[in-house]
């Protein structure tokens, strides 16, 4: 008994030890990987108990853990020397975009480069926090308001470029990527309130400057009713989707909402509302405790990081991934306007998983490559 308990430990510290040696963290791993496993399981039964969807996005996930990979065994020193070229290339192919991108489904997102067919604003989420920490990292903090207002341009520009794709949702989440940096750069709250304020007194020249579907949403969010076999379709079979599961859900592939075609767009943007008819309350509860886990361990790695750019950068990835599943949740739940924002690692995608595999990459590149102190 007692060599076999050795052994397990020994086992378990040579295991620790591979993982430190490629850089990656035990728990953040661990959690990614619990969150892959439930997110393949419910696309299976959002496809139908057809194999095809998952394994397409086994291939998808499969190439978003080797950029995590090569990404978490690169310096945070060497990732704040690229940040400035990752953003320039970033809006370079923005305005590639613009000028001569993909046009589908009604907005110009993609480029097609023939082998390969991506959306660059997916890359702004990442290389516009990178930037910002960037700039804040050699600044005396808290930032001056002329600092403050470089920072807001550097984050708004690139959000205004994917806003006018249109793509309301990922510039929305690019903005909020650049804008917690700023937070964590050590802003005072009447300076916050004092934005808020200047938000809400802008929300009549937004609504303006609205395209006509994006002013249906918020109108269809407060009452969806009014379209039930139109615009409000959507909500409304998701929330059926979601009240029908009840305490302990209807089973797995026993959802009568998805399985019967009734939920749209149920493995894309919509794939939280089979989750919570298939799961139901408790299961729903059990998801929510994983992405707020994750949540809690980047800023975990946030709070130990021993730079200003590595402290910034990860506080931002971390709240940033909890924008991403409480925007897809309020929204399929009819609590927010529906903005087309997958459910991170669970809803059917490609370039937005790469980017959140990279995202955790760079998260556990800079808890593993943080310098020992010694006296």
């Amino acid at each position: 008994m007692a060599v076999r308990g050795f052994d397990q430990t020994a086992r378990h510290g040579v295991d620790n030890a591979l993982l430190q040696a490629v850089h990656l963290d035990t728990v953040l791993l661990g959690s990614i990987a619990v969150l892959v496993v439930l997110g393949l399981v419910v696309l299976y039964s959002a496809g139908g108990a057809d194999s095809t969807l998952m394994l397409r996005q086994g291939v998808r996930l499969g190439v978003g853990v080797l950029v995590l990979l090569v990404l978490a065994q690169i310096s945070a020193d060497s990732l704040r020397q690229w940040s400035p070229w990752c953003y320039a290339l970033g809006l370079t192919l923005l305005v590639w975009v613009m000028l001569a991108g993909v046009i589908g489904k009604g907005a110009q997102r993609w480029l097609d480069l023939g082998v390969l067919r991506f959306q660059p604003s997916e890359m702004m989420k990442l290389a516009v926090p990178m930037m910002v920490a960037w700039y804040f990292s050699e600044k005396h903090l808290p930032p001056t308001p002329r600092q403050l207002l470089t920072a807001v341009v550097m984050v708004m520009l690139p959000a205004g470029l994917v806003a006018e794709q249109p793509d309301l949702g990922t510039a929305l989440l690019v903005a909020c990527a650049g804008l917690f940096v700023i937070f964590l750069a050590g802003i005072s709250w009447r300076v916050i309130l004092a934005l808020v304020a200047f938000a809400v007194a802008c929300t009549p020249v937004l609504w303006h400057f609205m395209h006509d579907y994006q002013r249906q949403r918020v109108l269809t969010l407060l009452d969806p009713e009014s379209d039930p076999l139109g615009t409000g379709y959507h909500i409304i079979q998701s929330k059926i989707a979601i009240g029908s599961g009840g305490l302990y859900g209807k089973g797995w592939l026993n959802g009568t909402q998805s399985q019967l075609d009734f939920l749209p767009e149920r493995s894309t943007d919509f794939i939280f509302a089979v989750f919570g008819e298939e799961f139901g309350f408790l299961g729903g509860v059990a998801l929510l405790i994983l992405y707020v886990a994750i949540v809690m361990r980047g800023l975990y790695i946030a709070a130990r990081a021993q730079d200003t750019y590595s402290r910034l950068l990860a506080g931002s990835l971390s709240l940033s991934f909890f924008v991403y599943f409480f925007v897809n949740i309020g929204m399929v739940s009819g609590v927010l306007p529906v903005v087309g924002v997958p459910l991170p690692l669970v809803s059917y995608g490609g370039t937005s998983v790469v980017t959140l595999m990279a995202a955790f990459g760079i998260l556990m590149s800079i808890h593993s490559h943080r310098r020992l102190l010694t006296r």
